[in-house]
């Protein structure tokens, strides 16, 4: 399926990172500002429970033992069912975060669906963050059924460690 129509403008490489809170699977809330002095990956997804969506995870959660690197996955997917995925899939190396309650990575990052069967979810993107929070890397998945270039977005955040 084709990427449809999204709510604003990506973030681009150079520019900082937007704020972000997000929902952890413990329910609480978090805030990427937290994350200052780290290497982040940071994807999005339409929902666990699409085959593309949980095998990004999969790879990402079994490719991050390579790294030093934070990798956070934030969809509009609640925490229980963020949190039941990931005990059934095994998921430790990638925190799996909700935009549910604020919506900041759909209303500040330009990945809100705006239409279409997945209105109101987030499009797949990667963005790799430096330890200062700026974006270094960015990969907006033209369409939705397709999987990140996993290759690129772990090389750039090897790039930074």
């Amino acid at each position: 399926m084709p990427l449809p129509k999204l709510n604003g403008k990506l973030p681009l490489v150079g520019q900082p990172a937007p704020s972000l809170r997000y929902v952890g699977v413990d329910r609480a809330t978090h805030d990427m500002q937290n994350l200052r002095g780290s290497v982040v990956i940071l994807l999005t997804v339409l929902s666990v429970d699409t085959g593309t969506c949980a095998k990004e995870a999969r790879t990402f959660n079994e490719r991050a033992s390579e790294l030093g690197a934070t990798i956070i996955t934030n969809s509009m997917d609640l925490p229980p069912s963020l949190d039941r995925f990931c005990a059934a899939e095994g998921i430790k190396n990638v925190q799996m975060t909700s935009d549910y309650r604020f919506r900041d990575m759909f209303n500040n990052w330009g990945v809100g669906i705006l239409e279409g069967p997945w209105e109101a979810a987030l499009a797949r993107a990667v963005w790799v963050l430096d330890k200062d929070g700026v974006i270094r890397y960015h990969e907006l998945v033209p369409e939705l059924g397709n999987e990140p270039n996993y290759e690129a977005a772990l090389q750039a955040a090897k790039e930074l460690l």
